[in-house]
Protein backbone atom coordinates (compact mmCIF):
# COMPACT_ATOMS: atom_id res chain seq x y z
CA UNK A 1 0.00 0.00 0.00
CA UNK A 2 1.19 3.47 -0.87
CA UNK A 3 1.87 6.04 1.70
CA UNK A 4 -0.09 9.18 0.75
CA UNK A 5 -0.06 12.57 2.26
CA UNK A 6 -3.64 13.77 2.60
CA UNK A 7 -2.58 17.41 2.41
CA UNK A 8 -1.03 16.89 -1.09
CA UNK A 9 -4.47 16.33 -2.74
CA UNK A 10 -5.81 19.89 -2.33
CA UNK A 11 -2.41 21.38 -3.24
CA UNK A 12 -2.26 19.35 -6.45
CA UNK A 13 -5.86 20.29 -7.21
CA UNK A 14 -5.09 23.98 -6.75
CA UNK A 15 -1.91 23.66 -8.83
CA UNK A 16 -3.84 21.84 -11.56
CA UNK A 17 -6.49 24.58 -11.55
CA UNK A 18 -3.81 27.28 -11.97
CA UNK A 19 -2.25 25.28 -14.81
CA UNK A 20 -5.60 24.93 -16.60
CA UNK A 21 -6.32 28.67 -16.18
CA UNK A 22 -2.85 29.54 -17.51
CA UNK A 23 -3.36 27.21 -20.46
CA UNK A 24 -6.81 28.67 -21.30
CA UNK A 25 -5.43 32.22 -20.99
CA UNK A 26 -2.49 31.40 -23.28
CA UNK A 27 -4.83 29.84 -25.85
CA UNK A 28 -7.08 32.92 -25.73
CA UNK A 29 -4.13 35.24 -26.33
CA UNK A 30 -2.97 33.10 -29.27
CA UNK A 31 -6.50 33.06 -30.69
CA UNK A 32 -6.88 36.86 -30.45
CA UNK A 33 -3.44 37.34 -32.02
CA UNK A 34 -4.38 35.02 -34.88
CA UNK A 35 -7.64 36.92 -35.45
CA UNK A 36 -5.79 40.26 -35.57
CA UNK A 37 -3.31 38.84 -38.07
CA UNK A 38 -6.05 37.39 -40.25
CA UNK A 39 -8.66 40.16 -40.06
CA UNK A 40 -6.75 43.21 -38.90
CA UNK A 41 -7.01 45.15 -35.66
CA UNK A 42 -10.37 45.41 -33.99
CA UNK A 43 -11.75 48.91 -34.43
CA UNK A 44 -15.05 50.63 -34.07
CA UNK A 45 -17.15 50.27 -37.18
CA UNK A 46 -18.59 53.54 -38.43
CA UNK A 47 -21.59 53.74 -40.66
CA UNK A 48 -20.66 53.82 -44.34
CA UNK A 49 -20.67 57.26 -45.95
CA UNK A 50 -23.89 58.12 -47.73
CA UNK A 51 -23.82 61.43 -49.61
CA UNK A 52 -26.49 63.86 -48.55
CA UNK A 53 -27.86 67.09 -49.94
CA UNK A 54 -25.43 68.92 -47.63
CA UNK A 55 -22.55 67.13 -49.40
CA UNK A 56 -23.81 68.32 -52.78
CA UNK A 57 -25.78 65.21 -53.70
CA UNK A 58 -28.60 65.89 -56.15
CA UNK A 59 -31.40 63.36 -56.37
CA UNK A 60 -32.40 63.22 -60.02
CA UNK A 61 -31.74 66.67 -61.43
CA UNK A 62 -31.88 70.28 -60.33
CA UNK A 63 -32.14 73.66 -62.00
CA UNK A 64 -29.62 76.47 -61.76
CA UNK A 65 -32.15 78.33 -59.62
CA UNK A 66 -32.61 75.61 -56.98
CA UNK A 67 -31.57 76.45 -53.43
CA UNK A 68 -29.36 73.39 -52.94
CA UNK A 69 -25.75 73.33 -51.69
CA UNK A 70 -24.75 71.71 -55.02
CA UNK A 71 -25.90 74.91 -56.77
CA UNK A 72 -25.39 77.54 -54.04
CA UNK A 73 -21.72 76.58 -53.55
CA UNK A 74 -20.84 76.82 -57.25
CA UNK A 75 -18.55 79.62 -58.36
CA UNK A 76 -20.79 82.67 -59.00
CA UNK A 77 -19.16 83.30 -62.41
CA UNK A 78 -19.99 79.74 -63.50
CA UNK A 79 -23.60 80.06 -62.32
CA UNK A 80 -24.03 83.42 -64.07
CA UNK A 81 -22.59 82.08 -67.34
CA UNK A 82 -24.69 78.91 -67.13
CA UNK A 83 -27.88 80.90 -66.45
CA UNK A 84 -27.23 83.11 -69.48
CA UNK A 85 -26.54 80.05 -71.64
CA UNK A 86 -29.67 78.32 -70.31
CA UNK A 87 -31.79 81.37 -71.21
CA UNK A 88 -30.40 81.33 -74.76
CA UNK A 89 -30.87 77.55 -75.04
CA UNK A 90 -34.51 77.87 -73.98
CA UNK A 91 -35.15 79.86 -77.19
CA UNK A 92 -34.08 76.69 -79.04
CA UNK A 93 -36.40 74.54 -76.91
CA UNK A 94 -33.48 73.20 -74.81
CA UNK A 95 -33.48 73.07 -71.01
CA UNK A 96 -30.56 72.27 -68.73
CA UNK A 97 -30.77 69.76 -65.90
CA UNK A 98 -27.98 70.01 -63.36
CA UNK A 99 -27.07 66.46 -62.38
CA UNK A 100 -24.07 67.45 -60.28
CA UNK A 101 -22.46 70.68 -59.13
CA UNK A 102 -20.43 71.46 -56.05
CA UNK A 103 -19.45 68.38 -53.99
CA UNK A 104 -17.88 68.00 -50.57
CA UNK A 105 -14.45 66.35 -50.35
CA UNK A 106 -16.07 63.37 -48.62
CA UNK A 107 -18.60 62.96 -51.42
CA UNK A 108 -15.86 63.17 -54.06
CA UNK A 109 -13.77 60.55 -52.21
CA UNK A 110 -16.84 58.31 -51.95
CA UNK A 111 -17.37 58.62 -55.73
CA UNK A 112 -13.72 57.74 -56.34
CA UNK A 113 -13.86 54.76 -53.97
CA UNK A 114 -17.04 53.56 -55.66
CA UNK A 115 -15.41 53.89 -59.10
CA UNK A 116 -12.36 51.92 -57.92
CA UNK A 117 -14.68 49.16 -56.71
CA UNK A 118 -16.61 49.24 -60.01
CA UNK A 119 -13.66 49.39 -62.40
CA UNK A 120 -11.27 47.24 -60.37
CA UNK A 121 -8.38 49.71 -60.24
CA UNK A 122 -7.70 53.30 -59.25
CA UNK A 123 -5.94 53.89 -62.56
CA UNK A 124 -9.10 53.17 -64.56
CA UNK A 125 -11.39 54.85 -62.01
CA UNK A 126 -9.36 58.08 -62.18
CA UNK A 127 -10.23 58.39 -65.87
CA UNK A 128 -13.80 59.15 -64.76
CA UNK A 129 -13.51 60.47 -61.20
CA UNK A 130 -10.88 62.90 -59.94
CA UNK A 131 -9.43 62.84 -56.45
CA UNK A 132 -10.85 65.39 -53.99
CA UNK A 133 -7.65 67.42 -54.37
CA UNK A 134 -7.98 67.57 -58.18
CA UNK A 135 -11.76 67.78 -58.60
CA UNK A 136 -13.27 70.95 -60.03
CA UNK A 137 -16.55 69.90 -58.42
CA UNK A 138 -15.01 70.23 -54.95
CA UNK A 139 -13.90 73.79 -55.72
CA UNK A 140 -17.31 74.65 -57.19
CA UNK A 141 -15.87 75.24 -60.66
CA UNK A 142 -17.66 72.44 -62.54
CA UNK A 143 -21.21 71.46 -63.32
CA UNK A 144 -22.60 68.32 -64.95
CA UNK A 145 -25.49 68.94 -67.32
CA UNK A 146 -28.11 66.71 -68.90
CA UNK A 147 -29.95 65.64 -70.99
CA UNK A 148 -27.91 64.89 -74.10
CA UNK A 149 -29.52 67.63 -76.20
CA UNK A 150 -28.48 70.19 -73.58
CA UNK A 151 -24.94 68.76 -73.59
CA UNK A 152 -24.78 68.97 -77.39
CA UNK A 153 -26.11 72.54 -77.31
CA UNK A 154 -23.52 73.60 -74.72
CA UNK A 155 -20.68 71.91 -76.60
CA UNK A 156 -21.66 73.88 -79.72
CA UNK A 157 -22.61 77.24 -78.14
CA UNK A 158 -21.17 77.35 -74.61
CA UNK A 159 -17.98 79.23 -75.50
CA UNK A 160 -20.14 82.34 -76.12
CA UNK A 161 -20.30 82.50 -72.30
CA UNK A 162 -16.84 80.97 -71.69
CA UNK A 163 -18.36 77.54 -70.92
CA UNK A 164 -16.44 74.55 -72.25
CA UNK A 165 -16.60 70.78 -72.20
CA UNK A 166 -13.37 69.72 -70.47
CA UNK A 167 -13.00 65.95 -70.89
CA UNK A 168 -13.40 63.98 -74.13
CA UNK A 169 -14.99 61.08 -72.23
CA UNK A 170 -17.42 63.27 -70.21
CA UNK A 171 -19.69 65.22 -72.52
CA UNK A 172 -21.75 66.33 -69.47
CA UNK A 173 -18.90 68.05 -67.55
CA UNK A 174 -18.62 71.82 -68.11
CA UNK A 175 -16.49 74.61 -66.68
CA UNK A 176 -15.76 78.24 -67.44
CA UNK A 177 -12.48 77.72 -69.30
CA UNK A 178 -12.19 80.74 -71.58
CA UNK A 179 -13.41 84.31 -71.77
CA UNK A 180 -16.89 84.92 -73.17
CA UNK A 181 -16.69 84.45 -76.94
CA UNK A 182 -13.25 82.88 -76.64
CA UNK A 183 -12.02 79.54 -77.91
CA UNK A 184 -12.31 76.51 -75.65
CA UNK A 185 -9.05 74.73 -74.85
CA UNK A 186 -8.42 71.32 -76.41
CA UNK A 187 -10.28 68.51 -74.68
CA UNK A 188 -8.38 66.50 -72.12
CA UNK A 189 -8.71 62.77 -72.77
CA UNK A 190 -10.19 62.12 -69.29
CA UNK A 191 -10.16 63.23 -65.65
CA UNK A 192 -6.76 61.58 -65.10
CA UNK A 193 -5.06 63.49 -67.95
Amino acid sequence: MRDTDSSAGPARSSEMRRLVIALVTACSVVLVAAMVLLWGPVRAQSAPFAPSEADGHITGAASLDDDLPAIAKLDPALVAAMREAAAAASHDGISFDVTSGWRSREYQQWLLDDAVASYGSEEVARQFVATPDASSHVTGNAVDIGPIDAQSWLIEHGSQWGICQIYANERWHFQVATSAGGECPPLRPDAAG
